[in-house]
Parts: structure tokens; sequence; C-alpha cells
């Protein structure tokens, strides 16, 4: 369930933005999160931030007013600087983290990851889910901001090897963002990521939202 006024530009697009949609204490109190991501992607399950992010913080109640029966599934916590630089080509984000590993038809592609299992889920599952960039530094397209392929999540599933080539017959969008911005993204959107080419941080928390529980006996990783 999508809310009506959110509804028409995320079907459009994939995406959809929320502008100085956080407060400073919020922000001070995620900054301690974003010291976790010295490297691309660090996986955040305990401590204030996580609780800061669960179901009944700040940021999931504002994603709740555009999608109502979404919840946390994995948070994750990105610091590009000059310590830790990186960059990805055109891709779609299509793995899960699931509690235990049971092999069920249309969940595929199966690793363990620090522990945990991670899989590709039917493209059904990934259609209905969100990712969520929590922006806590200002960032441009020099800065390394991540870059877009507007409704290509109406593409389905992409290879990985047909990616480049179908984000060109898509609008792309630079992620420019302010402090305190929140991007909402439909979790097949393509989206990419240059280097920085400046000396400024550019850390961002993103959290991965589902709306409904995955086929027994699979179970989320809970925030």
């Amino acid at each position: 369930m999508i809310a009506a006024a959110f509804s028409d530009e995320f079907r459009e697009t994939g995406r959809v933005w929320s502008r100085d949609a956080l407060d400073d204490k919020t922000l001070q109190q995620l900054d301690l999160a974003a010291d976790h991501g010295t490297r691309p992607g660090a996986r955040l399950t305990t401590g204030q931030s996580t609780r800061i992010l669960a179901t009944d913080g700040p940021v999931t109640q504002m994603i709740r007013r555009f999608y109502p029966l979404a919840f946390p599934v994995r948070l994750v916590a990105f610091n590009k600087s000059d310590a830790g630089n990186w960059s990805v080509p055109w891709h779609q984000d299509r793995v899960i983290a699931v509690q235990e590993r049971h092999d069920l038809p249309g969940f595929s592609n199966w690793s363990n990851k620090a522990g945990l299992w991670h899989c590709e889920p039917p493209a059904a599952i990934l259609a209905d889910m969100l990712f969520v960039r929590v922006h806590l530094d200002d960032a441009g397209a020099q800065d390394g901001a991540m870059e877009i392929a507007l409704g290509s999540h109406r593409l389905g599933v992409v290879r990985a090897s047909d990616a480049s080539s179908a984000a060109t017959t898509c609008k792309t969008e630079m992620c420019s963002a302010r402090r305190g911005d929140i991007l909402i993204m439909n979790m097949l959107l393509l989206h990419r990521s240059k280097p920085s080419q400046t000396a400024n941080r550019r850390r961002v928390l993103r959290i991965d939202y589902a709306v409904k529980n995955l086929p027994q006996p699979l179970q989320w990783v809970a925030v």
C-alpha cells in the first residue's frame, strides 16, 4: 500500500525525495552510526543509531507516512572520503539478508557473509521493497553522489551485463543532497556511484524496507 500523494511520482520515476526531513537532534544521533561506514556498506546491527532507525524510530515513522506497511530489514553505513573512496557501475541491489538458509523455490545465489545468510529473492518481493538513503553530509556530483536511472525499476530484474545499456534508455538524475535529506527508492532502481573528487565526507545511512513477511520458514534479519 502506497500513500496516494506519494504514489504517482514514485510509480513513474521509482524515487521520491523528502528534503530537510530530520531535525538536528536526530541527525547528531545518526552521525554516530556513520563512523562504522569506512568501507562500502558496513552493516549495522546494534547500538543507539540502530534503535533510531528501528520500527518506532523517527526515520521509519517518516517513511510510513508514504509507505504505511514498511518495516526495516537492513541498515548499512557508507562513509566516502579520502580514507575510503570507491565507485560502482550501473546495477540493481537484489540481495536480502535472512536468519537461516532454506532452499525455497525462487530464492537463489545463496552466500554467507559475516555469519549472515544472503540470497536473491523472487522479483515480486524486490519490487515491493524500498531502499532509503539518509544523507548526513551535503553531497554533489564531485563528492561521489549516487546517480539513478529514473523509471528503470519498471524494467524488472536486469542482468548485470545489461545494466549499463538499460540505464541509457532512461533519464538519469544525479542525487545531489543536503544534510538531512532522505531519498526513497524502489529496490529495483538502477543506480551507480563514481569516486569522490573532493576531500569532503559523504556519509549516508541506507535502510532497506519490506512490506510483508517472507514465505515460511524464511525470516528477515531483525534490525
